[in-house]
């Protein structure tokens, strides 16, 4: 039985500057998840290079990635991805137990981190206790507890309503504004209006690319 090759993204060049704001958008099959996948270091581009900080990461293995990963990259997921028997600091904390701060250090960092994204009162609850719109403020925070060189958003608002989206993504924005590199997939014309530059993709293609790219930093 034959194989068909399925080319999910195919030709893309770009660049992103750090402290950028960068909106991906396109329909169903366009190559959004695996742009993001690639992005985020969990899968590897088959041709090409993908330099992150400077520093090549095509070609690196499963361990290295893993430690790409938890220390220069920040994934929010549409579904949270919250661990429902920890507290709220204990979720934030995750990777920072995987990159070995000691559990003091960790913990103050964590709850500082909660009280940033407006947790300040929910630290010992658990996910279950809170409302869609704080669960995302924990991912926020867990994803930020790294300091990484990228924050990436996959349809952070999806499972949110039109209130809680706005306040989330007033979030996102505070954090862009003061320096943090934003990289966000949505299929929503509203949200993507608040990135300074929307990049479409259509069957692996980039169909277009708006705004004012800068030519440093990462680059993908």
């Amino acid at each position: 039985m034959g194989t068909t090759q399925v080319t999910a993204l195919a030709g893309i060049s770009f660049s992103v500057g750090e402290g950028e704001y960068l909106a991906i958008m396109g329909h169903s099959g366009s190559g959004k998840s695996t742009m993001l996948n690639l992005l985020g270091c969990l899968d590897r581009p088959t041709s090409g290079r993908y330099l992150l900080g400077g520093e090549d990461v095509s070609a690196m293995d499963d361990d290295a990635l893993s430690e790409i990963r938890n220390r220069r990259i920040g994934f929010v997921f549409q579904s949270f991805n919250l661990i429902p028997q920890l507290t709220i600091t204990q979720n934030i904390e995750v990777p920072l137990v995987y990159s070995g701060m000691p559990r003091a250090e960790r913990h103050e960092r964590s709850r500082e981190l909660g009280r940033q994204v407006g947790l300040g009162d929910r630290l010992d609850h658990r996910p279950m206790e809170l409302s869609g719109g704080q669960r995302q403020r924990v991912a926020i925070a867990r994803a930020l507890a790294n300091d990484p060189l990228i924050l990436l958003a996959d349809e952070p608002t999806g499972n949110l309503d039109t209130r809680t989206s706005a306040e989330i993504m007033e979030l996102f924005d505070e954090l862009n504004s003061r320096g943090r590199t934003v990289l966000m997939v949505t299929h929503e014309d509203d949200i993507a209006d608040r990135a300074g530059r929307t990049i479409l993709l259509k069957d692996g293609l980039v169909l277009s690319d708006s705004g004012n790219g800068s030519a440093g930093g990462e680059r993908a």
